[in-house]
């Protein structure tokens, strides 16, 4: 098999294509051929350092893919080779090979192709769980999505706006403004003093972190923010006590909370696919690489000005 590893951590320059052995399954284990698999920014941190890695060099990115099942260990029921496959949060996945562990793999529609899977579940089913697990989300409300052109953001917006919600999104550019605008966001703002115009929100949706500040600033009294995410870097510090006077808060969010079993993750799935299927959620524009091609696709997500999904196949 093949995998795109690096023994250090810096540029993409660091990217290389390694032969290993293929793995064999496990018990409960599924041997699956990837068909492609999807480049997130976390991929990028964990080349760069940012993020902790297990195990010693080269190290192997990749959370996120679909392909068939080749193989099954002993244990696993209701899947077979040739069956169609998707998952979200198994490692290892920039590769020809993974394991995905029975408990992790999700059902694909005939309708979805493999490439479409692994450019919408991790981002759709982050989507998916602030809408629906984090805090109530009801129709009317006036709601601000920071990174809204991104991938979660709009996803989140398509989302939102679906369940009646009012969004303003915030977004780097003139063009990813226009795109936020697309999704059926009422306003699209820059980073420039944005939290002036969303004064009054019920909801800041922030996953750049080093926003938080602006963000609770944002919020009416009795406002939450929701903090999801740190692709603007270090969050700063918050003095509780600030919270009193407005009736305010911060709400952390992690995916890894609310995947909490087979059955959780396949119903999460389904439901993105129903929105995706019935018109109310759109895939992304897809952009693919082969493994081979790792570092140029690395580069690509690293500029700021790309919009929509890179995936990697082998």
């Amino acid at each position: 098999m093949q995998s795109l590893v690096f023994d250090e951590f810096g540029s993409a320059d660091v990217l290389y294509l390694q032969e290993r052995a293929t793995p064999s399954p496990g018990q409960g284990d599924i041997l699956v051929e990837i068909s492609a698999a999807g480049l997130n920014f976390a991929d990028v941190y964990r080349r760069q350092g940012r993020y902790p890695l297990a195990g010693d060099a080269p190290w192997t990115a990749g959370y996120e893919g679909a392909g068939r099942v080749v193989q099954v260990g002993a244990g696993v029921s209701g899947w077979q080779p040739g069956d169609r496959i998707g998952f979200t949060d198994v490692p290892l996945a920039h590769a020809s090979h993974v394991l995905v562990p029975q408990t992790h793999a999700i059902h694909l529609p005939d309708w979805l192709s493999e490439e479409q899977a692994a450019a919408v579940l991790l981002q759709g089913l982050t989507a998916d769980y602030l809408i629906h697990d984090v805090l109530p989300v009801l129709p009317g409300m006036r709601v601000a999505v920071l990174a809204a052109a991104g991938g979660v953001g709009r996803l989140l917006t398509r989302m939102l706006v679906h369940r009646g919600i009012h969004v303003l999104a915030v977004a780097s550019s003139q063009q990813k403004q226009a795109i936020c605008l697309a999704h059926g966001a009422e306003m699209a703002v820059g980073y420039d003093n944005w939290q002036k115009q969303a004064t009054g929100c019920d909801i800041v949706f922030d996953s750049v972190g080093s926003t938080l500040l602006q963000s609770l600033e944002a919020v009416k009294e009795g406002g939450r923010v929701v903090l999801f995410g740190m692709s603007g870097g270090k969050i700063p510090a918050v003095d509780p006590a600030d919270f009193l006077l407005k009736s305010s808060g911060v709400l952390g969010a992690d995916l890894w909370t609310y995947l909490t079993s087979r059955e959780q993750r396949q119903r999460r799935a389904d439901r993105l696919f129903g929105l995706i299927k019935e018109g109310h959620v759109s895939l992304p524009d897809i952009t693919a690489f082969s493994l081979r091609e790792g570092a140029k696709a690395h580069r690509l997500l690293e500029n700021r000005e790309f919009s929509g999904k890179i995936v990697l196949v082998p």
